[in-house]
């Protein structure tokens, strides 16, 4: 039972003493039993990560060191005091008591995991949850493992002669799988209820005792030794003459057996695990927590083998694998199953498995980045069939590699990490790609590839998609070609073991004073914070870092071990957005669904062709593949240069001009007549009107188009006045524009037309042709001004 302590005064030697207390509001000190720290493997003095704590020594000659800055000695002058601070780090923290001359003494704290949010259940935080994370990093590994195309075919023996760096990782691996709760019950099922088998059995009886001759009985009653004579009255009713029958015989009846080649792989799974464990204890170091871990492994593996049940049974000649009762019965199974993981996991290697096994303390922040990694890697990959495997931008065909030291899982932190395919969705194929620790590099000139516009960044997890169907490159499957073109969107997930509680204040409309002053005082006390060093919403800001640096970005993502779920969207619609997801070993199923049904709404949305994104995307685009434009001229503040149209039109003068001006109209004649226009997308949208007659081709005489579309008229209905007003001599259909002089948009600006006839292709004089404000605003003529 965890007890909390206020200090604790621990005897290391007879002129030593060690005291070590907690520092501040929130550190606490702890203390379990013997009894409890051999059953869990456990340093009895426990404390909690990311707190600090102060320690003095009784005598000044003793110094405390540890690895790394888990231990600071006093500014004073007094190097027997100082502080612990174990960070992000848990399990047994191992520090040194030094003297100058002498050995280093060895001491040990558990350092708990908090940020598992359990109503300050530590043991529910730790035991539970980091065991369970170990356990399914361990269940994962052995289920890609045994995949039919993972490299199993090669077989390795572990060398314990050898300094091998992985070893407690390995056994690390062995113990979550031999001290689980899940182990211990199978075997007691086993032992209780066993598989039996009948045999027969061969006893040597008394003849007398037989009451039934079998065929066994009556050849043992004639060949039998040691016989005793029959009475000769009794030989006058034998026709063979029997003289004699043996005073015992041989008996057989059938009794049930546990020796059968089930309970014999039991005890021969039983009696490895045990010479892993004590193979592991010969070559940890002395008196050390590993070692510890190991003889608890061996006492308890050796408990489980001096049932009486195992005496009567022998040693395996074969394993039978393929037996139902292995397969199916409750306990067998269960063993079987951990005999295939410790088989595996023994060979296992993993070179990022350093971060988190490494002697007893263990990064825990960095094995919840890749715990989320296997989740994130199991939702994905059913979710859209991901089959195609790249790291460091190589073809892998699986998760583990070929090594001379076993095989080695290549997931490394740091290390980029891809699973992509093809899914049709609704309609829409789509490729989709989950990448981990994928790198969008920076550089000022790379737009429109991909990467981030200032510096490099790297989030733990991307997801991104876009429509197949592109042009292709070696091995992109199009993706270099969405990203050119605006078709792709990444949304990019960060595993933050550190937070405990994801909550972003926001303002009210309905409390603007109150928010408002509220508001003011939480952002004068930031401010404070990060003067002094101090990031308060350093998680919040590095998303939003994500979403506005690296092109195509979607949204943001915080996964953390909290339990709640908080998202903000950018505008109308799911992305782009910023937000965070719980995800605890503890809620598993419940946060993978919570964080799987908005992946769904993600997708839903990008296959909408219709959605605001996508929109903006394409105008995006069109936009900033054209060279780019500059005008610094004054037009109208509610315009686009670019998107908007100026009809460039000439007028025979004189009675034409004065029909022009009289009835603000301007027609065109439409058709295959000469000098007829024809319709396109530009003229039907054109805003602008620019008019030039015969030899004037500098005009300064622009009109607006007062109406959103023009007017569609035949001959007929210019010849009978349909526009209440008289057109001079009417000669095919015509479009009618309503129009209204421009006073000062363009503040009486000259434009030089000819420019603009001479860059038309088959321009037929007289015939009216649109142009963007941009371009038109390109033959601006410039004013020349004189001293």
């Amino acid at each position: 039972m965890r007890e909390e302590i206020k200090y604790k005064k621990v005897k290391i030697k007879e002129d030593l003493e060690m005291t070590i207390f907690p520092l501040g509001k929130y550190s606490k000190l702890f203390e379990i039993d013997d009894i409890e720290s051999e059953k869990y493997g456990e340093a009895t003095i426990q404390i909690l990560e990311a707190k600090r704590y102060e320690y003095e020594l009784s005598n000044n000659l003793y110094q405390l060191k540890g690895n790394g800055d888990t231990c600071f000695s006093s500014q004073s002058k007094l190097s027997n005091r100082g502080t612990i601070t174990p960070g992000n780090y848990v399990g047994t923290l191992e520090l040194f008591i030094t003297k100058e001359g002498e050995n280093e003494i060895p001491f040990y704290l558990e350092v708990l995991a908090t940020k598992f949010n359990s109503e300050q259940d530590f043991d529910e935080s730790y035991r539970r949850n980091y065991r369970f994370m170990i356990e399914s990093i361990t269940e994962k590994c052995t289920e890609l493992l045994m995949q039919a195309n993972s490299p199993v075919n090669q077989y390795f023996e572990s060398d314990f002669n050898k300094q091998n760096k992985t070893l407690y990782q390995r056994f690390s691996f062995i113990k979550s799988i031999v001290n689980s709760n899940e182990f211990e019950e199978s075997v007691q099922k086993i032992i209780t209820s066993p598989k039996t088998n009948w045999i027969n059995q061969e006893n040597i009886v008394d003849i007398r005792s037989i009451k039934r001759f079998t065929n066994k009985n009556i050849k043992g009653l004639l060949k039998g030794n040691n016989r005793i004579s029959l009475p000769k009255t009794h030989n006058l009713y034998l026709k063979n003459k029997l003289k004699s029958i043996p005073l015992k015989i041989n008996s057989y009846r059938q009794e049930v057996s546990v020796d059968n080649p089930e309970n014999r792989f039991i005890k021969h799974a039983l009696q490895t695990y045990l010479q892993f464990c004590e193979e592991c204890k010969y070559v940890f170091k002395d008196n050390s927590k590993d070692q510890k871990e190991a003889e608890y492994l061996t006492r308890k593996l050796g408990a489980f083998l001096n049932n009486s049940f195992f005496k009567y049974i022998s040693r395996p000649i074969t394993l039978k694998l393929n037996s139902p009762s292995l397969q199916r019965k409750s306990g067998y199974r269960q063993v079987l199953k951990s005999w295939l993981m410790f088989d595996l996991a023994s060979k296992l290697t993993w070179l990022g498995g350093e971060d988190i096994y490494k002697s007893g303390k263990r990064d825990i922040a960095t094995l919840y980045e890749y715990w989320l990694f296997f989740i994130l890697y199991d939702l994905f990959k059913e979710k859209f069939q991901l089959n195609q495997l790249e790291h460091e931008d190589k073809t892998h065909n699986h998760l583990f590699e070929v090594t001379k030291d076993g095989l080695n899982l290549i997931i490394k932190s740091g290390q980029h990490t891809a699973l992509s395919g093809s899914k049709l969705i609704m309609n829409r194929v789509l490729n989709i790609k989950f990448s981990f620790n994928r790198t969008f590099s920076g550089s000022k000139n790379s737009f429109p590839k991909s990467g981030s516009w200032t510096t490099a960044m790297r989030p733990d997890y991307t997801l991104s998609v876009w429509p197949a169907g592109l042009k292709e490159f070696k091995n992109d499957k199009g993706e270099k070609t969405a990203e050119e073109q605006e078709k792709i969107i990444h949304i990019h997930f960060d595993a933050k073991y550190k937070v405990n509680h994801f909550k972003i204040k926001s303002n009210s409309k309905n409390l603007e004073d109150f928010s408002k002053k509220q508001t003011q005082k939480e952002l004068d006390n930031i401010k404070k914070e990060e003067r002094a060093g101090v990031y308060k919403n350093a998680d919040l800001l590095k998303m939003h870092a994500y979403k506005d640096a690296i092109r195509r970005t979607g949204g943001a993502y915080i996964l953390y071990p909290g339990n709640k779920e908080t998202r903000f969207k950018g505008f109308h619609e799911l992305i782009p957005g910023l937000g965070a997801f719980s995800l605890n070993p503890a809620n598993q199923k419940k946060d993978i669904l919570a964080l799987s049904s908005f992946i769904d709404d993600v997708i839903e949305h990008l296959v909408n062709r219709a959605s605001q994104r996508e929109n903006i995307a394409i105008k995006s685009y069109k936009i900033h593949k054209k060279e780019r434009n500059e005008l610094n001229v004054k037009i109208p503040e509610s315009i686009i240069p670019d998107d908007t149209f100026v009809l460039v039109g000439f007028h025979k003068g004189g009675e034409h001009y004065n029909w022009i001006r009289e009835n603000e109209l301007y027609n065109i004649r439409t058709g295959v007549r000469s000098g007829a226009v024809p319709l396109n997308s530009k003229i039907l949208q054109v805003k602008y009107i620019l008019l030039y007659t015969e030899n004037r081709e500098i005009s300064s005489d622009i009109w607006k188009v007062i109406e959103d579309a023009p007017n569609v008229y035949s001959q007929n209905d210019m010849e009978n006045n349909s526009l209440k007003v008289k057109y001079i001599n009417p000669d095919g259909n015509y479009i009618v524009f309503n129009i209204k002089k421009v006073e000062v948009d363009f503040d009486n600006a000259k434009w030089d037309i000819s420019k603009l006839i001479d860059k038309q292709e088959d321009h037929e004089k007289g015939a009216p042709f649109a142009v963007t404000l941009t371009e038109l605003m390109k033959v601006k003529i410039t004013p020349i001004f004189r001293q």
